[in-house]
């Protein structure tokens, strides 16, 4: 007797890890495996997933150079969990999707579009076709769906999408495209759900903080405009990106400290950011932990914290200007959604926009956490790309399902 084939595989490819979940279809998505391979190509890889069900973990080093290796070894374990012969589709983040508003189905055709444009995101395309590519190889039967990062940000004005360089570049596809799609698509989802209605007539600004950080203006629903640009490097500092930089900073490291495009490319992606300005480490809690501390690098890591802070905030303000007002303020990511010290320094100075902060309740990680009194509500929620990826995949190939 045939199995019935009711779930989908979400995969989530980043620079250097693979996160996954599959869920069972049936009126909502049920998560039966999540999981990821974080540390890809850098020698202390490590394998951890989780049985949804019975909560069983598992945690173990691995052996992965690269996203090939990583993900025979993901589809090695996954065969041997009862939950792989059920799945249906699998669900793929692809960070870059240029002009493409809508999940779509993998062809060859999306295929070698996405292999031409790869030099766009060097540090995830490939990756992530790496990734389409071993699936196809391993189980050519299985249908394979790319949800686009940046769908979301196609509805941003024209004015919003341009760089002030020569327009022939334009018709080349250089132009501002915002990532994090899938993260804020979600909570715009939740947002609804939470709040009963539309948020169609609010004026939200949605702070996605995490290693990868960005912010996004949303108007009617749809995004106006957002912090990063042409690549996921722009727009707020991170753990290891720069975030925006001045153009004149590149041409002088790469005349006076003769770098080559290739090191300039990973100066500004894996060692800036958190990491460069403290010199000791890209994770905020290990920041947050040395700044309060009298180690050496206390002062360092101070500044580092103080800098996200203070960028986050000038975004948060000038996409204000852009709403035209702000109604409601949402924090997520793993920063945004577990570091009540940042929240606090953020929000710091802000009232001046209506956005007043409840300590006890930004202490307890609340779900709101500004004041009664405060005109913009203040909202802490959980993103979840995999479950994105899962309803659009569902969506796309007509599967019943409520969000």
């Amino acid at each position: 007797m045939e199995s019935v084939k009711n779930s989908v595989l979400a995969i989530n490819g980043g620079s250097s890890s693979i996160k996954f979940s599959i869920y069972k279809i049936e009126e909502t998505a049920v998560q039966l495996f999540s999981g990821e391979i974080e540390n890809i190509g850098l020698g202390n890889t490590k394998f951890h997933a989780s049985n949804g069900i019975t909560n069983q973990k598992t945690i173990q080093n691995i052996k992965a150079t690269d996203h090939t290796e990583a993900a025979n070894f993901l589809i090695d374990w996954l065969e041997k969990q009862e939950e792989i012969i059920s799945v249906r589709a699998i669900g793929h983040r692809i960070v870059q999707g240029m002009k493409h508003s809508e999940p779509e189905l993998i062809t060859n055709e999306l295929l070698d579009e996405l292999k031409k444009i790869s030099a766009y995101d060097p540090d995830h395309l490939p990756g992530e076709i790496k990734l389409i590519e071993v699936f196809k190889k391993r189980h050519p039967k299985l249908t394979q769906i790319a949800c686009f990062d940046t769908s979301f940000h196609t509805t941003m004005p024209s004015v919003a999408k341009m760089l002030s360089i020569p327009r022939r570049y334009l018709t080349m596809g250089i132009q501002r495209y915002g990532f994090h799609g899938l993260s804020y698509a979600y909570l715009m989802e939740e947002l609804k759900r939470i709040t009963g209605s539309e948020p169609a007539k609010c004026r939200v600004i949605l702070a996605h903080l995490g290693s990868g950080a960005s912010l996004a203006a949303v108007k009617d629903g749809k995004s106006i405009d957002t912090s990063m640009g042409f690549t996921p490097t722009s727009g707020l500092p991170m753990g290891t990106r720069t975030g925006d930089l001045d153009p004149g900073v590149a041409w002088y490291l790469l005349q006076n400290e003769k770098l080559t495009p290739k090191q300039f490319s990973h100066l500004i992606n894996h060692e800036s950011g958190l990491l460069g300005i403290s010199e000791t480490s890209s994770d905020m809690r290990e920041l947050l932990k040395i700044a309060n501390s009298n180690q050496p690098s206390a002062n360092s890591c101070k500044e580092a914290i103080e800098l996200f802070c203070y960028q986050t905030k000038k975004w948060i303000g000038s996409f204000t200007a852009a709403l035209g007002g702000i109604d409601t303020l949402v924090f997520s990511g793993g920063i945004g959604e577990n570091a009540p010290e940042i929240r606090t320094q953020i929000c710091s100075g802000l009232q001046f926009l209506g956005i007043e902060l409840d300590e006890n309740k930004n202490l307890k990680n609340e779900s709101i956490i500004s004041t009664e009194n405060s005109n913009v509500c203040v909202r802490v929620i959980k993103t979840n790309e995999e479950l994105m990826i899962a309803r659009a995949v569902c969506n796309l190939m007509n599967y019943p399902i409520k969000n």
